[in-house]
């Protein structure tokens, strides 16, 4: 059982659109996630030009790749260290704390994942 920030079992972030690395719904990690791809975040129009102007475009379809553009609401497993970088130039989208695997705390503080949370942790946001 993968764990989420606060140490409780992590909750699914988003089957619509289908995220995480592993496209299984969840911020599930593991060897082969070099970007780590553990934070829950709730998508932004800020966060997604953010996003793009730093060389990852998360709007623009990717039909080859089964990927339909993310819009602001959608929940979606970000990159921890992507995520902080985004904190650090004042565009931190807000994360869904039951959703953010343990193993975003390695890049990410907790105090300030709950300073950006859309939960308390006790239950998923939805989807």
């Amino acid at each position: 059982m993968a764990a989420n920030v606060l140490g409780d079992e992590l909750q699914p972030c988003s089957t619509d659109p289908l995220t995480g690395f592993y496209r299984d719904g969840c911020c599930n990690t593991g060897g082969d996630d070099v970007g780590v791809h553990t934070v829950c975040s709730v998508m932004t129009e800020e966060f997604l030009e953010f996003s793009a102007s730093v060389g990852n475009d998360l709007s623009t379809p990717q039909p080859a790749f089964g990927f339909a553009g993310l819009k602001p609401g959608d929940q979606w497993c970000l990159c921890a260290p992507r995520w902080q970088e985004a904190l650090d130039r004042g565009q931190a989208p807000p994360v869904v704390l039951a959703s953010t695997h343990m193993a975003t705390l390695e890049y990410v503080t907790l105090d300030d994942l709950r300073a950006h949370a859309v939960d308390d942790g006790s239950k998923p946001a939805g989807d």
